[in-house]
């Protein structure tokens, strides 16, 4: 069973997935954070591929990408940096970045890398849902990766029903209609569109993503959802001075004690 599936199947709520950008803050941190998280209680990592224009993404982030490129990360390293890396986490990892660098390693090429290196699912934010239904979805079967598609305040309930239908995985449910970043608390507007979909009875279970920074936000996240992502405010820490290890395992202890 996808390592995907099995969390959502074992887990109903209170499930933590963390973002960070491969290559940040060093070239070969990557594989140290995915580990330090593991045994920190992560229940899922998202691994971001760097990209050059990442639109979706906020001022943290994006100086994340810019570093990542310039220490040189890249996908055909990203895939040899975790060639290994299922000898050691047994959580579920995915990648998350845009179409673009992965149409120019190849799809296929891409879908195969993952299986092989232990990857259970791809966000890709600019894949829209009906171009992947009618032209990838048996490509991702093949290789049994969950393709996760996002939904926004302004997706109607049609929308978020059709995307159901294709998803497999979970559901990300976008939280706001802006870019990621450090947000405060969720307004009345934004609690609506939460319970809006969990009053839907989806097939998928959502995670709450964008602006989910402390404990807080992410125990708002799981009453309304299956969890909360956080990306920014975990980015964030990556650049702090100190212990990489000891500030991963007292931001991952503060969101979820």
């Amino acid at each position: 069973m996808n390592r995907i599936d099995k969390l959502f199947k074992d887990k109903k709520t209170n499930i933590l997935s963390i973002y960070f950008t491969a290559g940040y803050p060093h070239l070969d941190s990557t594989t140290r954070i995915i580990r330090t998280l593991a045994d920190s209680d992560a229940d899922m990592i998202e691994i971001g591929m760097p990209f050059s224009d990442p639109m979706a993404d906020g001022p943290i982030i994006q100086h994340s990408n810019e570093v990542a490129l310039y220490n040189g990360m890249s996908l055909k390293l990203l895939f040899k940096q975790l060639s290994k890396i299922r000898d050691e986490v047994k959580i579920p990892l995915l990648l998350m970045g845009y179409l673009n660098p992965v149409l120019q390693f190849g799809i296929a090429n891409f879908c195969r890398c993952c299986k092989e290196t232990g990857i259970d699912g791809v966000i890709l934010p600019d894949l829209p849902p009906l171009v992947y239904s009618e032209q990838y979805l048996p490509l991702f079967e093949k290789y049994d990766l969950c393709n996760i598609l996002l939904i926004t305040p302004q997706s109607g309930n049609e929308r978020i029903r059709t995307i159901d239908k294709i998803s497999r995985g979970f559901i990300y449910m976008v939280s706001s209609s802006s870019v990621t970043g450090i947000k405060g608390s969720f307004s009345d507007e934004q609690i609506s569109y939460f319970k809006r979909v969990s009053e839907m009875g989806l097939k998928n279970q959502c995670l709450i993503g964008f602006g989910i920074s402390d404990q807080k936000a992410f125990k708002m996240a799981c009453k309304y959802a299956g969890g909360g992502i956080i990306g920014s405010a975990f980015v964030k820490i990556l650049g702090q001075d100190g212990s990489v290890v000891e500030n991963i395992s007292q931001f991952i202890k503060g969101i979820k004690s």
